[in-house]
Formats: C-alpha cells, structure tokens, sequence
C-alpha cells in the first residue's frame, strides 16, 4: 500500500565503490554503490547496493531493516521517502528510487511554484520515515526497541521543528522526556535550570525557544518577569516518573511510550504535510484580506489545516466531517490549483455548508491521499466494527459516542473558524439560498456524517503515483 504521500531532508547520495573494496561485479559488469538512507535524527545510514538503477523500494528497505537490525515490524512501520526543501514524497514498494529521483526537477515544476533556478539546484534525500498508513493505535503495540526508538526521534523531530504545534504545557512534558532520554535519571545535583538553559531548543521547539527570549527582552525592559520556560522544564524534568527497580533499557522503551503516547493526542501526529495558502478574512475600511501560508496534514484519520506562522490549527476534520474536490486552472473559472474543503458551520446562528478554499499546486496529491485513506480505512471498518462490539459487551457505550476529552480553551489544536475566510450557504432541501457568492447547486453531493465511507471526489485526480 501507499500513494505519493508527503513528511525534511538532505541528499540521495551515490559512490561507485572500487576494488579495493571488494566490489562485487555483475554481468555485464556494473559497480556497486553506496547509498545513504538518513533516519528523523540526522544518521545516515550507509549501505552497499548492486545494480541500484533497478532496485526497488521494497528490496531497498529490506536491506534498511538488516543493517539497523529491525524486527520484521518494522514492514508496516516505516517507508522510504524522498524528501528535500521544496518536496516530501513517501515512495511505493514498487518504485525505484534512483529513477525517481532522476525525475525530481519533473516532480518540482508539476507541484511546486518555486522558480527554475532553485529546483534546478535541489536534490532529495533518501529517508527512512514513518509510513502514513499505518495506524497510530498499534504503535503502543510494538516492543522492539529500536523501532520505538526510530518513531520516538522522528515524533521529537516534528515537536521541535513546529511541524506538530503544542501547547506550552505540553511542550514542557514532552521535553522533560527528551531530557530524561538523553541526560538519564533526574539529578539536583547535576541538573539544573542553567544547563538545561544552554541547549533548551534541544528539549523545546525553536520558535517556542525564540518567542520567549523576544518577551524576556520586553519584559525585562519593563521590570517584569520573563517566562519561566527553563524552571518548568526542570520541574517537569523532576516529575518524570521512574519504575522502581527497572534497568535502563526498559525504562527507556517506557519513556519512548510515554512520549508517543502524548504525540497521539495531537490530531496531525503522523500525517503527511503539504504546502497551501489560504484566504484571510477581510479586514479594515478597503476589506483587504490577503493569503496566509498554511500546512496541510492528511492522514488515516482526517484533514487539518495548519498556520505554518503562528503555529497553531486553524481547521481539523475528520473524514465523516467533509466532502472535498479538486480543481485545475480554468475549472470553475479558477486560475490554479485547488483543494476545496465543505464541511458544516453556521452563520449568524444560521446552519450553513461551508467552503474553504486550499490554493495550492499539490492539491491533486492531497486529493488523491484523501481518496486512498478514506478506501483503506472502508475496507477495515468492519472488522473493527465487529470487534469493538464484541469487546464493548452488553449494556456499554460505543466508543466513538464516548464525550471527548476536554481540550484547554485556546489549545493549539482547537479549531479556529472565525480566522477562515469562507463561502457559506444554506441548503433547504434541493435548493441552495445564497448567502455569499452565488452558485444554482451545492459544490459537492453532500455526504450524511453516519456513513463516513461513502465520500468520494467530483472529480479523481489522476494518480501520479502509478508511473
């Protein structure tokens, strides 16, 4: 399984080797190479690869999983990605790296707007990343080690990098547990605010780093104090629990746990991201509204569109939520790619289908990845029906009725509606009243929210991936 999917990266690097070191010849003769495969922590992984034009994705992971002596888990688990600046793409089993990534500057101009001179200079990694399709809930599952650890530094990877916004006291949780990883079990004696203070956007992420030194110049300016960043952490440092009596290997594999289990709780843990922008409401006495860039994260799970400036949701819809489409230039009088969104809101206490438009040149990717999750997650829904009811027994909830948790009122990850600039209509019956710019139908065949497998696109993008 698996689309051309999207996660940030260095280089797909080759060497022919020489004799000297014992280079296997072919027939006809043809050297092997020396690939290097990068892990979420920056480490490369390097590998010896006869006839590497042809070699396979599948072919290559296996040879991945031997060298970092990984459990047969570690299949489903992980992907190899081709990843650089401008473009993230999780590959198929099928496909051969090498020739894709010979097709890179073809990928760039079809869904990228950078200029030529910059996707003339780019060049991909080859990375060992995450698979998108697999499903979060069977992480905790898993007890090889070096697996937990692999997804544990890619999660602590998107935490400090901001692709996975956090609250503050969550950041602090989540970086007391890179602390205990990485500097051992709580010591007053050794560790203090002032260490942790010299490498702090080790444990936080950097634009949390970065907004509290600004305010701590402003404030201390003014005679107040800064953030206390340094001293939370080093509480949440102090509180971070230990089994008794456990060697360290185990207690780590608890902490890897630990710390993924917090990641779950952001909706966007595990997605593949695209870049977007969409409209900013209108503003001021000329109703100037503008762009405003925008991450998009898909999943198995649902779509959530994310403010890549202020680091926080603006929209997170799970699938049986949304109906969407894709639109090409000169579609819909349209001049470039678009990723529509309706999803129900209301208007002045009015209940209202609303649209929002993702201006973006991956917006047939997103499609498609929309597509392809909502088929995969069809074709195991009921099994999972079957066993959820059988678990539940007579007499209990459902889970999917239980209330959820109770989310902190400004939480990064609570919707934003009021920050969208949407078109809104109302549907009675066959007929769609216009409340803003007028259309004699409903953009899309709405979908009842009790059957969420049944969403489809207008249109199907045609599947890049298939070459």
């Amino acid at each position: 399984s698996g689309v051309l999917a999207f996660v940030s990266g260095v280089r797909f690097v080759v060497r022919p080797f020489g004799d000297s070191h014992g280079a296997r010849l072919l027939s006809p003769p043809r050297p092997a190479l020396d690939v290097l495969v990068y892990l979420a922590n920056d480490v490369a992984v390097q590998l010896t690869v006869d006839n590497l034009p042809s070699v396979t994705v599948q072919e290559l992971h296996q040879v991945v999983r031997e060298s970092l002596q990984l459990s047969e888990c570690a299949l489903e688990v992980f992907s190899l990605w081709l990843i650089s600046p401008l473009l993230e793409v999780q590959l198929k089993p099928k496909h051969q790296p090498y020739k894709v990534c010979r097709q890179w500057q073809d990928l760039l101009f079809r869904f990228t707007n950078c200029p030529e001179e910059e996707f003339i200079q780019d060049e991909p990694s080859l990375q060992f990343r995450r698979n998108v399709f697999f499903p979060k809930r069977k992480e905790l599952q898993i007890e090889d080690q070096a697996v937990l650890r692999l997804l544990y530094e890619e999660a602590k990877f998107n935490i400090l990098e901001g692709r996975y916004p956090c609250d503050v006291e969550d950041c602090e949780q989540l970086g007391a547990l890179v602390c205990r990883v990485s500097l051992g079990p709580y010591d007053q004696d050794q560790h203090t605010a002032s260490t942790l203070k010299e490498k702090l956007d080790s444990y936080l992420p950097a634009h949390l780093c970065k907004r509290s030194h600004g305010l701590f110049t402003a404030l201390r300016n003014r005679g107040a104090k800064p953030p206390p960043y340094e001293q939370a952490l080093l509480q949440a440092y102090r509180d971070v629990r230990e089994e008794a009596a456990c060697e360290e290997p185990v207690a780590l594999w608890a902490h890897y746990r630990t710390y993924l289990q917090k990641c779950h709780e952001l909706p966007y843990y595990g997605c593949a991201f695209f870049s977007g922008e969409i409209e900013k409401p209108a503003q001021g006495f000329l109703q100037r509204g503008g762009r405003k860039l925008v991450s998009v994260a898909i999943s198995l799970e649902g779509v959530y569109v994310v403010d890549s400036k202020e680091k926080h949701l603006l929209l997170g819809l799970r699938f049986q939520e949304l109906s969407w489409e894709h639109t090409r230039p000169d579609e819909e009088e349209e001049e470039e790619h678009i990723l529509w969104l309706e999803f129900d809101g209301e208007s002045e206490g009015t209940p209202v289908n609303k649209l929002l438009k993702v201006y973006s040149k991956q917006a047939e990717l997103m499609s498609g990845l929309i597509e392809f999750c909502i088929e995969l997650n069809a074709a195991t829904e009921a099994a999972a029906a079957t066993e959820s009811a059988s678990a539940a027994g007579p007499g209990q909830s459902p889970a999917e009725k239980r209330r959820p948790k109770l989310r902190r009122q400004h939480s990064v990850i609570c919707n934003r509606i009021q920050q969208l600039a949407t078109i809104d209509y109302v549907d009675n019956g066959k007929e769609i009243k216009r409340v803003k710019p007028k259309r004699t139908a409903s953009f899309f065949g709405r979908q009842l929210s009790h059957s969420p497998t049944t969403y489809s696109a207008m249109q199907t993008a045609e599947s890049l991936e298939q070459g």
